[in-house]
């Protein structure tokens, strides 16, 4: 869930379609409730043109149901997309 965030971009334009594209799977969802939601928001952060920095999958030494994907922005910020279902 987002509450709120704050980031430096180097390219306003750049970063806003990145972000719109990246984020257009969740939706307004406040919790992910399926994997296929995560892999929908990676897939679509890569089409952006974001880089991988973690594959969607199982993360258990966070804990056992942990599926995150986690992505690089245009300007290098990690996003994480998780599901804890």
């Amino acid at each position: 869930m987002i509450d709120h965030t704050g980031i430096v971009v180097s390219d306003y334009e750049k970063s806003r379609a990145f972000y719109e594209t990246a984020l257009a799977p969740l939706g307004f969802t406040k919790v992910l409730e399926f994997p296929a939601a995560v892999d929908a928001f990676c897939r679509a952060a890569m089409d952006a043109e974001g880089c991988d920095s973690g594959a969607p999958g199982i993360r258990a030494h966070y804990h056992p149901n942990y599926y995150g994907a986690f992505v690089l922005d245009p300007d290098g910020h990690n996003i994480e997309a998780v599901c804890h279902q």
